[in-house]
C-alpha cells in the first residue's frame, strides 16, 4: 500500500468517525485553560503533547476517578520535563487509577488547543500551541492510586459500564465527553475487543 493510500484512507476514516462524533470533533473554548480546542482523529506531533489520557477498559468496563472533589474523569495528566508519552501513561495510570495498562494502547485522536494565555502552564512546555491525547486500551486495576502530592486526590476509582460512564462524566463536562466514551467503545469494538 502506497503512502498516498494511507493518508487517502485516514482521511476517510477521520471523516466517518467526525459524522458519527460531532459533538466531540466541534470546536470547543474550555474557559479555565482558555484554550480554543478542535479534536481530530490525527494525532499530533509528539512535541506538542502535553496531556494524556485513557479511556481504560477493565474486563470491558471503563474505569473512572473521583477526587475530593466529588469530579469524576478519565485518568491521565499532564507529561513531565523530558518524559514520554508511554512513560506519561504508565505513571498517570499508577498515580490517579492504581491501575496498569495491558499491552499498547490505541490513540482515539487528539484536542489541538491553542491558550490566550501569555505564558505556558509549565516552563518547558509548548506555547501558545499544544494537543491533549486521548486513547483507550485494557488495564488491570491492581492497586490503590498513588495520590501524589501535587495531583489531584482521588478518593475512588470505579469500572462501570460505559453508558455509565458517559452519565458521571456527563454530569460535570460538557456533551462531547459522552461521545468521546462511544467512540473508544466503537474503536475497541473494531479492534475485535468489544
Amino acid at each position: 500500500m502506497t503512502d498516498t493510500t494511507d493518508r487517502t484512507d485516514a482521511s476517510v476514516r477521520s471523516a466517518e468517525l467526525a459524522a458519527l462524533f460531532p459533538a466531540l470533533h466541534a470546536p470547543q473554548y474550555w474557559s479555565w485553560g482558555r484554550f480554543d480546542a478542535q479534536f481530530s482523529t490525527e494525532l499530533p506531533p509528539d512535541a506538542l503533547v502535553t496531556n494524556i489520557h485513557l479511556v481504560g477498559f477493565a474486563d470491558g468496563r471503563v474505569v473512572l476517578c473521583r477526587d475530593d472533589r466529588d469530579h469524576w474523569f478519565l485518568p491521565g495528566g499532564t507529561r513531565e520535563r523530558d518524559e514520554s508519552v508511554a512513560a506519561c501513561l504508565v505513571r498517570e495510570l499508577s498515580e490517579e487509577a492504581g491501575a496498569r495498562l495491558l499491552g499498547e494502547p490505541g490513540w482515539l485522536g487528539a484536542h489541538r488547543c491553542r491558550t490566550e494565555d501569555p505564558v505556558p502552564y509549565r516552563p518547558w512546555q509548548p506555547h501558545p500551541e499544544k494537543a491533549w491525547l486521548w486513547g483507550w486500551g485494557e488495564v488491570a486495576l491492581e492497586s490503590a492510586p498513588t495520590n501524589p502530592a501535587d495531583g489531584e486526590q482521588v478518593v475512588e476509582v470505579r469500572a462501570v459500564p460505559p453508558a455509565e460512564a458517559q452519565r458521571l462524566l456527563l454530569a460535570g463536562h460538557d456533551a462531547w465527553w459522552g461521545e468521546l466514551i462511544e467512540l473508544a467503545v466503537e474503536l475497541r469494538r473494531r479492534a475485535g475487543l468489544g
